[in-house]
């Protein structure tokens, strides 16, 4: 395993990391097996977020009693001072913990970033804690690339999460500035949200580019954690470079990169949003939480008024439409 200080945190983390998301779908038991694992990999960086169900506190029971063997990072989607306090709070008792090395805004819009630096916004709790000595770096997770741009120039942000993979590659630019800057960079969904399998490519691309600080791809098993640690950064082969290409090329016509130029919808949809929440449903395995964000978000796919502008401003041509109705009508099929 290849070591990594995460920017100017002071944290020496692994590049592959370990995203906690996949072990909502197994137990407490079974997390506390995987994290066996993981220290028999080298695997030192666990990411889990406030509104991953179970994950923070399984994670939490998986570490009890070899705490020091790593490194914890959560989120949460709070965007008021009194709301973050209180998910900080739940996030140390959860882990089991009296400190976390990375306490992130997680995923928010420009306008919630605003509110998240007002006065009574969620960094006043996140700047309190940090003095508390309850958490310790601060940083930004996001989809759009206005957000990763706007995150750069805050300077509170010490790390930023961002999707990356082989048909992520739209924030490369903004990658390269982090490290520039000293900000550590999370690679999320290396794996395109589990579109690709092929962990030499998925990872071995991601790991080639020096800006990336650590890779987590959401893992349940030990076999995964194995498999995906014995990836190491390397120059591709003519025929792992024709594989890319070939893997770029099939998920091209449909993989949506949530870079959000669709929006704003005519008909008010979060178009990202549904694509989001239908790689969780139909790739990851986790049908019932895929399908219950689905389905509180306020404005469906099914509301589509087939306008059209959302596809004009697409930058890689795809037909949201024809998606939009059919991952709508997977949500709906048994619900």
């Amino acid at each position: 395993m290849e070591y990594v200080q995460l920017g100017k945190t002071g944290l020496c983390v692994s590049r592959v990391g370990f995203g906690g998301i996949p072990i909502q779908r197994i137990d407490a038991a079974r997390t506390v097996s995987l994290f066996d694992t993981l220290i028999e990999c080298g695997v030192n960086y666990i990411d889990t977020a406030r509104g991953y169900t179970v994950s923070e506190e399984y994670i939490g029971q998986a570490i009890k009693g070899r705490r020091d063997k790593f490194i914890l990072a959560t989120k949460s989607m709070a965007r008021t001072d009194e709301a973050m306090a209180l998910d900080i709070e739940t996030s140390l008792k959860n882990l089991g913990t009296d400190h976390i090395e990375l306490y992130q805004v997680h995923n928010p819009s420009l306008e919630q970033l605003n509110t998240v630096i007002s006065p009574n916004g969620a960094l006043k709790a996140l700047l309190k804690a940090k003095a508390e000595g309850k958490i310790g770096a601060i940083g930004l997770t996001a989809h759009s690339l206005e957000v990763f741009e706007a995150a750069l120039e805050c300077d509170w942000v010490e790390t930023i999460m961002f999707p990356y993979s082989i048909v992520e590659t739209h924030g490369e630019t903004l990658i390269a500035g982090c490290r520039e800057k000293g900000i550590g960079f999370i690679a999320m969904k290396p794996f395109a949200g589990g579109a690709l399998d092929d962990a030499d490519i998925a990872l071995g691309y991601i790991l080639n580019n020096p800006g990336v600080s650590v890779a987590i791809p959401g893992m349940y098993s030990p076999d995964e954690v194995r498999k995906n640690t014995s990836v190491c950064p390397h120059e591709f082969s003519p025929s792992e470079t024709e594989r890319m290409l070939k893997l770029r090329e099939e998920l091209g016509t449909t993989f949506c990169r949530r870079c959000g130029y669709c929006l704003p919808c005519t008909a008010g949809i979060a178009i990202p949003n549904v694509f989001t929440f239908s790689a969780y449903f139909e790739r990851y395995g986790l049908e019932d939480w895929g399908r219950s964000r689905y389905l509180s978000m306020s404005v469906q796919a099914d509301a589509c008024i087939s306008c059209g502008v959302c596809e004009t401003r697409c930058p890689y041509n795809l037909p949201i439409r024809a998606l939009l109705k059919e991952k709508h009508s997977a949500f709906s099929k048994d619900s």
